[in-house]
């Protein structure tokens, strides 16, 4: 949950916690747990006094469900400022293409709790850029997307562009542009092998329609999940996966790069 007037967010949630305290300490501009969970931040609280800054064990954990919005918090909430994503720009890219770092391009996934998933699988299988864009469809890192990806907001990379077809026009023959589909020809199996040499961008679609015209005329390859014979109750197939089950598996095959 935003606080507007302090422009804060609360992380909430105890891996999410957890995390943000061992990578990032001095982020935490204010500290509140519950009294069992005391021991485990005992060395983070004598951070917090040595810097002046408030912590408090509450009586009550309805008072860490105000701080938050939720009553996922697990016994923690940390208020952190809001965070600014930057602006994706050549240097970043750059970088990348040196390194050969891959990168995950959202079009406009809308669920924080998937953002969140697809954070934590990226984290996992170690690809640390993530995209995504400045548009009103898409969802930013909010206090549930912060707790469902249990930490792994600490170790990626999150970038906003204004046009994604402009990135991937900028990135033609330098980045191998895989973009996501149900209807793609391409099983994602062979995403290691058609990359080889050179980093991948995947590029993963909205919840409801996927990825978009415009996006798959500047991909590279149209790839996809490859189904089993799994029908639904009315004898139809289902058709595809969770936008953040689909990512996990997209990432479990590109881990062999």
């Amino acid at each position: 949950m935003k606080n507007t007037r302090t422009n804060e967010l609360a992380v909430c949630g105890f891996e999410a916690v957890k995390a943000l305290i061992k990578e990032h300490p001095q982020s935490v501009r204010r500290l509140y747990f519950t009294k069992d969970r005391a021991p485990v931040f005992g060395e983070m609280c004598k951070f917090m006094a040595k810097n002046k800054r408030p912590y408090n064990a509450v009586d009550d954990a309805s008072e860490l469900e105000k701080l938050c919005g939720s009553v996922h918090h697990q016994g923690v909430v940390a208020m952190i400022a809001q965070p600014e994503i930057p602006v994706l720009n050549t240097d970043i890219t750059d970088e990348w293409l040196h390194n050969k770092e891959s990168a995950l391009l959202l079009d406009r996934v809308g669920n924080a709790n998937n953002l969140g998933a697809i954070v934590r699988s990226a984290a996992f299988f170690g690809i640390k850029n993530v995209i995504i864009p400045i548009d009103e469809a898409q969802s930013s890192v909010t206090t549930s997307s912060y707790r469902v990806a249990q930490g792994g907001m600490e170790y990626v990379h999150i970038y906003c562009i204004r046009s994604i077809t402009r990135l991937l026009g900028a990135m033609q023959g330098k980045m191998v542009r895989f973009g996501t589909d149900v209807h793609g020809t391409i099983p994602i199996s062979e995403i290691p092998v058609r990359s080889k040499g050179k980093p991948a961008l995947i590029v993963l679609g909205n919840e409801e329609h996927g990825i978009s015209d415009a996006v798959k005329e500047n991909c590279d390859e149209l790839v996809t999940i490859p189904a089993g014979a799994v029908q639904s109750g009315d004898g139809q197939q289902i058709e595809s996966l969770n936008v953040a089950q689909a990512a996990a598996i997209i990432l479990y095959e590109c881990r062999a790069r």
